[in-house]
């Protein structure tokens, strides 16, 4: 429950223009320090039981991004789901996490788009038939069943980084090849066609929690630029 403590102080302050914070700097870096205490509060309150914690990096930003899109009503769930893509794919980058009661629900192997990378995705794309994976902000739709079984759709909020994702039918789905023994045997998880593609065993209990308007987040540092863009 830490995190409604101060979502109207986050966007009070994310919503000052250049010349605002230009005219009220001290008070501005006091304000965005709070904030910056508040993030780091929320982060060490997360219980993720026999989890690893995601990384500041990428758990701000998608916390930031959180709290303006619920304020926006572009997000109705207090439900997180955090893709961490800076980190290897042979390890467990996916987060899925209740802002009500601060608790890691899931932490899971995720993949990334053949051509985004080998054992780390490197490139990024919004443009249909690149096969690679797109970045930021996205709202999650409505569960349907195709060739990959139960798959969740997904609506890019971010445009020109991620708007194109529902058009490319980058979607969330099971797959074999998102499991420990295709590492062990290719010394690297399987890669999807641009999906952030998780294991089948997961799919029913994380669609089922995620669906319906809650917050997913793919973060690289290399879009730092273009996640900052949502908060100008």
């Amino acid at each position: 429950m830490i995190y409604k403590l101060f979502p109207a102080l986050l966007l009070l302050v994310l919503s000052f223009s250049p010349a605002e914070k230009a005219l009220n700097a001290p008070k501005t870096a006091i304000a965005t320090n709070t904030v910056e205490a508040q993030l780091e509060n929320v982060y060490s309150h997360l219980d993720a039981g026999s989890s690893a914690l995601p990384q500041k990096a990428s758990f701000f930003k998608a916390l930031q991004g959180f709290y303006k899109l619920k304020a926006e009503g572009k997000v109705t769930k207090d439900i997180l789901t955090l893709v961490d893509f800076s980190m290897s794919s042979n390890s467990k980058r996916l987060w899925v996490i209740d802002l009500v009661t601060n608790k890691v629900l899931f932490n899971s192997l995720v993949a990334h788009g053949r051509n985004s990378g080998d054992e780390f995705a490197l490139n990024f794309s919004n443009k249909g038939e690149s096969n690679m994976s797109s970045l930021g902000f996205f709202t999650t739709g409505e569960v349907y069943r195709g060739k990959h079984g139960m798959s969740l759709k997904l609506d890019g909020l971010q445009k020109g980084l991620n708007d194109h994702a529902r058009s490319r039918a980058v979607v969330m789905h099971g797959a074999d090849y998102v499991c420990d023994s295709f590492i062990k045997n290719h010394h690297r998880l399987g890669r999807s066609q641009g999906c952030p593609a998780i294991p089948q065993e997961l799919v029913k209990d994380i669609i089922g929690t995620i669906k319906g308007k809650s917050c997913l987040f793919i973060y690289h540092p290399s879009g730092d630029s273009s996640f900052s863009k949502l908060f100008s």
